[in-house]
């Protein structure tokens, strides 16, 4: 697979009136903050599925699981529908439910603190690191009560957590840890791949994230109970799915044994995602080639704050966040945001913090001011373009329309 490399910092370039002010746009064509990349062969493997016996879970399911195990070092793997349902699952499978608590994130989307409410549990959100903005070790033991029974970290953009301190407390006061991974599959935390630290660990197979099956996810664990668990549930309480039960000698007999869901996948999707994996690594390699880019760029610019990875760990680089520092801009972030976009840059955001959406506020009486950290990062934070498909020119034009809108609007 060919992966162009970006230069390693900026050209010169001539700033102008940003397009959002009447001058002229540093592109001609929208450049997307994220884009799935697939070739002819993701294509022709698919193809393979739908003229085979197979299309929904069937064997091309048990290889993919089988890859993924492979992949992150894990022992068991189950495929769902997405990172959401793996994250329904894992916390399920633990027995975690009504009257129960789950320690988060609030910066994050929201899919990560519902994973509880589904099971009929609490979640309860702790502040973050201003550095990593990542959950802080430091604030979760004040949230903890006789009702807690999970911690749920999520490694922001990529970079994992510190998870060592986290999986201290867990044991301390025995509470189970489930890894919302979505950004994270390929990420290393001390030598360690994430999806090898906690009880179970979840990633994300979505169209944007590292590598796809359009929609998708897993959760990894080295139980094989949890594992077992997992898999029965994910397809209504049936431990042999349709796959399993073809080559016994009564097919059409099956047990419901307990509670379930329908979050199975299907053989197209793990075509697809049996071909991505093999590109992983490429792909994340090039992600990292542009985050280095971008960090050059920047790393100067008062005007902007990075987020740093510790020396410690791999980032996966799912996302490329830049902070902008308050008084040092004639506009706010939003401001910020409508300019580059202007510019035909589609900078995003990466997150409204989730205790401040009105369902959590209405539910569970989340405020304001509660998570000060996080609620800064949240009106502070733009998230730029990042994806392997970049060419060194797509990589250029984002550097130029954020120094040049850093010039137009520089306080």
């Amino acid at each position: 697979m060919d992966c162009t490399k970006p230069g390693t910092g900026a050209r010169h370039v001539e700033l102008s009136k940003p397009a959002i002010e009447g001058g002229s746009p540093v592109r001609a064509t929208t450049l997307p903050y994220a884009r799935q990349w697939l070739g002819e062969e993701e294509i022709a493997a698919v193809t393979e599925t739908l003229r085979s016996d197979w299309i929904t879970t069937g064997p091309r399911v048990v290889a993919f699981e089988s890859a993924v195990t492979d992949y992150c070092g894990a022992r068991h793997t189950v495929a769902v529908t997405s990172c959401t349902a793996a994250l329904h699952l894992a916390l399920n499978a633990l027995g975690v439910g009504p009257g129960h608590e789950v320690i988060t994130t609030s910066l994050t989307f929201s899919a990560t603190p519902l994973a509880a409410v589904y099971n009929g549990a609490t979640p309860v959100f702790a502040d973050i690191d201003p550095v990593t903005l990542n959950i802080n070790p430091d604030c979760i033991e004040e949230h903890i009560t006789p009702r807690t029974r999970a911690i749920a970290p999520v490694h922001y953009a990529g970079c994992p957590c510190d998870m060592d301190p986290i999986l201290a407390l867990a044991r301390k006061h025995g509470l189970a840890v489930v890894e919302d991974a979505a950004h994270a599959i390929g990420a290393v935390y001390r030598g360690r791949p994430i999806g090898t630290l906690s009880d179970i660990t979840c990633f994300s197979f979505h169209a944007v994230k590292n590598m796809t099956t359009a929609e998708g996810g897993a959760a990894v664990t080295d139980r094989e109970d949890l594992a077992r668990t997992m898999r029965t549930r994910r397809f209504f309480g049936v431990a042999r799915d349709a796959w399993s039960r073809a080559s016994s000698d009564k097919p059409w007999e099956y047990d419901v044994s307990e509670l379930g869901f329908k979050y199975n996948i299907t053989d197209i999707q793990a075509a697809l995602g049996l071909v991505q994996i093999k590109k992983l690594d490429a792909f994340l390699e090039r992600r990292k080639q542009i985050a280095a880019a971008y960090d050059a760029a920047f790393s100067g610019m008062e005007q902007l704050t990075l987020c740093r990875v510790p020396h410690e760990t791999d980032s996966a680089h799912h996302l490329y966040v830049v902070r902008i520092r308050p008084g040092f801009f004639r506009v706010d972030r939003d401001g910020l945001l409508a300019a580059l976009r202007s510019e035909n840059i589609a900078a995003n955001v990466h997150y409204k913090p989730v205790h401040l959406h009105s369902y959590f506020m209405n539910t569970y009486q989340t405020k304001p001011g509660s998570l000060p950290e996080c609620e800064q990062a949240g009106n502070t934070l733009i998230t730029l373009p990042l994806f392997p498909a970049m060419s060194h020119s797509d990589v250029q034009d984002v550097i130029q329309a954020v120094q040049k809108l850093c010039s137009w609007y520089a306080a």
